[in-house]
């Protein structure tokens, strides 16, 4: 059982930056791949972002291409969401989620494990 703790949401003007880190309980987090997804007020959960074991191939949803970065430190046992230039439509709960290897990564029936969410409120 994999527990996810995400952290560093919070309230920031359009343009603006935040990290979001998300920390798991388990050893083997290198073993999940991993992604992130964001459920905005009155929409469906979406996908954000991908990145395999080794952190060498990630993926991105076409709306946070070039803004969002994700990263992951296995030693630490932690994934991060760095996100640039944010617009008031990125504004949603963003949940981390750990899976399996050899999934696709942007459907969220592939994962195995989430955490609790935190929100991010892009506003001026």
């Amino acid at each position: 059982q994999v527990q996810l703790v995400e952290s560093g949401g919070g309230l920031v003007q359009p343009g603006g930056s935040l990290r979001l880190s998300c920390a798991a309980s388990e050893r083997t987090f290198s073993n999940y791949e991993l992604g992130w997804f964001r459920q905005a007020p009155g929409k469906e959960r979406e996908f954000v972002a991908f990145i395999t074991r080794s952190g060498r191939t990630t993926n991105y949803a076409d709306s946070v291409k070039g803004r969002f970065t994700i990263s992951r430190d296995n030693a630490k046992n932690t994934m991060y969401l760095q996100m640039n230039s944010l617009k008031p439509e990125d504004t949603a709960i963003y949940y981390c989620a750990a899976a399996i290897p050899g999934r696709n990564g942007i459907y969220d029936y592939e994962y195995d494990y989430w955490g609790q969410g935190t929100q991010v409120t892009v506003s001026s």
